[in-house]
C-alpha cells in the first residue's frame, strides 16, 4: 500500500511558523460532569446577578476559558474556573473567553470550583498555586455538591490563608462583600446581615408570596370591620327591643 501524505504534512517541512488567529475564541473547556455542576454554577451565576442587578462594573462567568500566556498565545497557558467574577471591568455579554491581555491585564476577583472525582486534587493543588501564585485572585473557594466539602481561602502576603468560618459555617468573602455558604445542599450567598440572596426565580416567587400575603391581610381587616360592624348593629337593635334609644345614649 501506498501511503499518501497529508497536505499539512508536506506544508509543514515548508514553513514552521504556527500561525495563531486573532479575536475572540469559543471557551474549550470540557463538558461538566453532572446536572449537579451545572445548577450550581446557574445558581451562583444567576444570584449573584440579582443582588448586582444595578452594577455594570463586573464580569462573572460559569465553565468559561481564562487565557493568560505572557507571550500572547491562546495557544498556551489557559485555565477553566468553574465560576469566577472580575472587578472593575464591564458586563460585556458577548464575551466567549476572557483574555486577560485584552482585558487590561486582570485576573479574576473571586473563582469557586466544583468539585468532583476526577478534578479535585487538581482543584485543591494546581489550580490552587496557579490561582495563588499567578492570577493572584484575592478569593478562591472550592466546594463538592456531593460531599458538601467546601473550603474557602483569601491571599495574603502573596499566600492563601484559610477563611475562618462563622457561627453558621460560612465564609465571608471581601471581593465580595457576601458570606457564601451551604443552603440546600447548595453554595449559596448571604449578606452581611444574614439573608439569602435568592435567585430572580427565588425572588419573584417570595414577590407573589408577599403581595398573597397583603391581600390576605386586606381582606381579614376588612372582614374584621364588617364583623364590629355587624356587633354594634345588633347591640343597637337589642337596645331598641329594650326601649333605649341607642342614639342618644
Amino acid at each position: 500500500m501506498t501511503a499518501t501524505q497529508s497536505p499539512s504534512a508536506t506544508n509543514l517541512g515548508q514553513n514552521h511558523e504556527i500561525i495563531y488567529p486573532s479575536g475572540e475564541f469559543w471557551s474549550d473547556e470540557p463538558p461538566l460532569e453532572s446536572n449537579l455542576h451545572l445548577t450550581q454554577i446557574i445558581v451562583l451565576l444567576k444570584s449573584l446577578e440579582w443582588v448586582w442587578q444595578d452594577r455594570e462594573d463586573y464580569f462573572a462567568a460559569g465553565n468559561l476559558t481564562i487565557y493568560y500566556s505572557p507571550n500572547q498565545k491562546k495557544s498556551e497557558f489557559f485555565r477553566g474556573p468553574d465560576f469566577f467574577v472580575v472587578l472593575g471591568t464591564t458586563r460585556n455579554q458577548n464575551r466567549r473567553s476572557w483574555v486577560v491581555w485584552e482585558e487590561e491585564g486582570k485576573y479574576p476577583n473571586v473563582i469557586v470550583e466544583i468539585l468532583s472525582e476526577s478534578t479535585a486534587q487538581t482543584d485543591r493543588e494546581e489550580k490552587k498555586e496557579i490561582y495563588q501564585d499567578t492570577f493572584r485572585t484575592p478569593d478562591y473557594f472550592w466546594f463538592d455538591p456531593y460531599t458538601l466539602e467546601f473550603k474557602g481561602f483569601t491571599l495574603i502576603s502573596g499566600s492563601y490563608q484559610p477563611i475562618e468560618p462563622n457561627e453558621q459555617g460560612w465564609l465571608w468573602s471581601e471581593q465580595l462583600g457576601l458570606y457564601l455558604g451551604i443552603y440546600e445542599e447548595k453554595l449559596r450567598y448571604f449578606s452581611s446581615e444574614g439573608e439569602l440572596v435568592p435567585t430572580p426565580e427565588e425572588a419573584a416567587t417570595g414577590e407573589r408570596q408577599q403581595k398573597e400575603y397583603e391581600r390576605q391581610e386586606k381582606e381579614y381587616e376588612r372582614q374584621q370591620k364588617e364583623l364590629a360592624l355587624q356587633e354594634i348593629e345588633q347591640l343597637k337593635q337589642r337596645l331598641r327591643e329594650a326601649g333605649v334609644n341607642p342614639e342618644e345614649t
